[in-house]
């Protein structure tokens, strides 16, 4: 039987209710950043929804649409939004397939993760069949992030590894 003086139960006990005080007093904060942000996104963009990520904190995307771009972008609830996004992928649309030019911006914050759910919804949405890119040269300092991302997202995957090149492809049936 192990013996844990009673003053170090009742700190314990306390450091737990001071991290539940801490972590709503966030929550609270998050939520009216929240409430602002989407009142400035909305001005300029279409609202898809509101997530939390890996990290769970919250995040509003959102989409800019002209039928031939989209672009499917992030901003956190920490921040105040003025105009500029936190991730985004930006894509175009070729036949009946939205293809990703580019995702830009921190990595291993869950924010790609989200927003491609939303673009994964919003071709679904559209009927629009596959969701296509390429991974070219410049992406090669980072090729096994960009492998892992896209395999847990269920994109098929081609790798040409002496040309420094790739494509990626994704249909609801894949």
């Amino acid at each position: 039987m192990t013996y844990t003086p009673k003053a170090l139960i009742d700190n314990k006990d306390e450091k737990k209710k001071s991290d539940i005080i801490e972590e709503l007093e966030d929550l609270e904060f998050q939520m009216y950043r929240m409430r602002e942000n989407i009142k400035e996104i909305a001005k300029r963009s279409q609202i898809l929804g509101i997530e939390q990520t890996k990290e769970e904190k919250w995040v509003i995307v959102y989409i800019i649409d002209d039928g031939h771009v989209c672009k499917v972008m992030l901003h956190d609830c920490e921040t105040p939004y003025l105009g500029k996004w936190d991730f985004s992928i930006h894509a175009q649309y070729k036949n009946n397939e939205i293809h990703i030019d580019d995702i830009r911006g921190a990595h291993n914050r869950g924010f790609g993760s989200v927003c491609m759910k939303f673009l994964k919804d919003h071709a679904l949405n559209n009927n629009i069949q596959y969701i296509t890119g390429e991974i070219c040269e410049r992406d090669w300092d980072h090729i096994d992030r960009l492998k892992h991302f896209y395999k847990k997202h269920h994109f098929a995957i081609e790798i040409q590894e002496k040309e420094k090149y790739g494509e990626i492809y994704w249909s609801p049936a894949v």
